[in-house]
């Protein structure tokens, strides 16, 4: 198939998920954000503020009934198109087992939506 070939493949799942996020920089800057899509590696972010390539900082994620508090890179950013909205690709750094297991929470339900039964999975140890 033709579609086939266009396919994103990647070693990690990556799913679609809403949730609140708050962005602090080492000089202390906060920046308001909005995740679309997890995965055990990493986030993509859309923001009003562009944060630079590279920049390490510390992301609070809140879906509302969970939190967690990792801490990544920016690894590219897009710009909005005219919207003033920067989306960006923040791949997470070290991590702790209490960071990982809400990450893989996260995974194991969103992959439950979407049909995939992977409850015993820990999608951290996927690299």
């Amino acid at each position: 198939m033709v579609e086939d070939r266009y396919k994103v493949r990647r070693t990690n799942p990556r799913f679609s998920f809403f949730a609140n996020a708050e962005v602090t920089l080492r000089d202390g800057t906060g920046v308001r954000a909005q995740l679309a899509e997890l995965s055990s590696r990493g986030c993509y972010i859309d923001a009003l503020e562009p944060i630079p390539l590279r920049t390490k900082l510390r992301l609070s994620i809140c879906d509302g009934t969970s939190k967690c508090d990792v801490q990544g890179r920016v690894l590219y950013m897009h710009s909005g198109g005219g919207f003033g909205i920067f989306g960006m690709g923040v791949l997470f750094e070290e991590m702790e087992a209490e960071q990982k297991f809400a990450i893989d929470k996260w995974l194991r339900e969103l992959a439950v939506r979407q049909g995939n039964d992977l409850r015993n999975n820990s999608f951290s140890q996927v690299k």
